[in-house]
């Protein structure tokens, strides 16, 4: 640390005690100054001579003021100018009392505002320049009187510039500190996004497959005593789950690796290009399942299709769970203007009034993604039975802001 920071940190600390120094210093300087006599005739020269008793008394007064600046600058500008007033009418030679007005000056324009150190400033200005040109012993053309207006112009504006300065460091400081808790916040906030897409995408890797393993197994279990060859099909259905649910959840962690770390074999995202092989999965655990298309061939930004393929599969891996081993159920893909909508029935008659009202998240990974690309999602009981799920997500790149039909 340098100096001038460490007396910096000091005058911070420990205000009034630089002050009570500032104002020793300003004291020795009025003193000398007192005891000087200019000459001018044919060229300047200095002389010395014997100070009043007042003019002392005045120098100490406007001196010990201003040891008390900073916590009443008003008042100590009122008091320092009284006392160089009263030098100005009375001194004769004057003392340079007017050194502790300009310091007080100084103080209220850098602790205040420009109008008021305007005001405050003009006022200062006329009145110790006016007592001396019309009451003084001098004329009021003397340098010593133009000289107390130039001196409290320039502490004037120096406490203005100062003020100016450090309003401005401030802004400066206050804007970088606004700066980094906007890059934190916005941080935590991709954060939390990545972390609530990564939850959505392993709850439905996780819960189809490990929906159609559940069912397989207990196929299997049920007959495997009296159905042999049925059993080892169902099983072969548990392990072709199993290996898709691995390769997913491989794919999904790979995301999370660094860029230092091994790569890691990924494949592409699922989208509606796979509708027949998920559909598939689920035909071969035993529903009975239903898909319409009339998308138009439609190429669905990245996004879209992997919420639509994502609904599809969350919506069958609820009718597999909830609605009952002799539930039918029906996919539609329409494309209706700007629009892709993806709708899921089924007419089972299971327990559950809600495919969630275990406690799940499925319903809940629907809403969000669908909220995520400004789609909407409806869902509820049909009448008469069975659960409807219905999203409708816009076609067009929000991005680009053009539609890839």
């Amino acid at each position: 640390m340098s100096t001038l920071q460490r007396v910096k940190c000091q005058a911070k600390a420990h205000p009034l005690a630089m002050d009570a120094v500032l104002a020793a210093g300003v004291l020795v300087c009025m003193v000398a100054g007192s005891f000087v006599e200019p000459r001018h005739r044919d060229s300047v020269s200095w002389a010395l001579r014997t100070p009043d008793t007042l003019s002392l008394v005045l120098i100490a007064l406007g001196a010990a003021a201003l040891v008390f600046r900073r916590r009443a600058p008003m008042t100590v500008l009122c008091l320092t100018g009284t006392v160089s007033v009263i030098e100005s009418v009375t001194g004769d030679p004057r003392a340079p009392v007017a050194m502790s007005a300009v310091i007080a000056l100084y103080t209220v324009a850098s602790t205040t505002d420009r109008p008021t150190t305007w005001r405050v400033g003009l006022l200062t200005m006329t009145v110790l320049t006016g007592s001396a040109m019309a009451a003084g012993s001098l004329p009021w053309y003397a340098q010593e009187n133009l000289a107390i207006f130039a001196w409290t112009g320039i502490g004037a504006t120096a406490g203005d510039a100062v003020r100016s300065r450090r309003a401005f460091v401030q802004a400066i400081r206050e804007r970088a500190e606004r700066a980094e808790r906007t890059r934190e916040e916005e941080a935590r906030r991709r954060v939390a996004e990545e972390r609530l897409r990564i939850a959505r995408d392993l709850h439905d890797v996780v819960a189809h497959h490990i929906a159609l393993v559940n069912v397989q197994a207990g196929v299997a279990a049920h007959v495997m005593d009296k159905r042999p060859d049925q059993a080892k099909e169902a099983l072969a259905h548990v392990r072709e789950a199993s290996r898709s649910a691995l390769n997913e959840l491989r794919a999904t962690v790979g995301l999370l690796r660094q860029s230092g770390d091994p790569e890691a074999p990924t494949e592409p995202a699922p989208g509606l290009d796979r509708l027949d092989e998920l559909t598939g999965t689920f035909r071969n655990a035993g529903l009975h399942i239903e898909v319409a298309r009339a998308d138009q061939n439609t190429t669905l930004p990245a996004a879209v299709d992997l919420a639509a393929y994502r609904i599809i599969q969350e919506a069958l891996t609820n009718v597999q769970k909830h609605a009952g081993p002799q539930a039918k159920a029906e996919v539609s893909v329409v494309r209706v203007g700007p629009n892709i909508e993806i709708t899921v029935l089924d007419d089972g008659s299971g327990e559950d009034d809600e495919p969630d009202s275990g406690g799940g998240h499925g319903l809940l990974g629907m809403r969000e993604r669908v909220s995520a690309l400004r789609g909407t999602l409806t869902t509820g009981p049909r009448y008469g039975g069975g659960f409807r799920v219905h999203a409708i997500l816009p076609v067009k790149n929000r991005t680009t802001g053009e539609d890839p039909a």
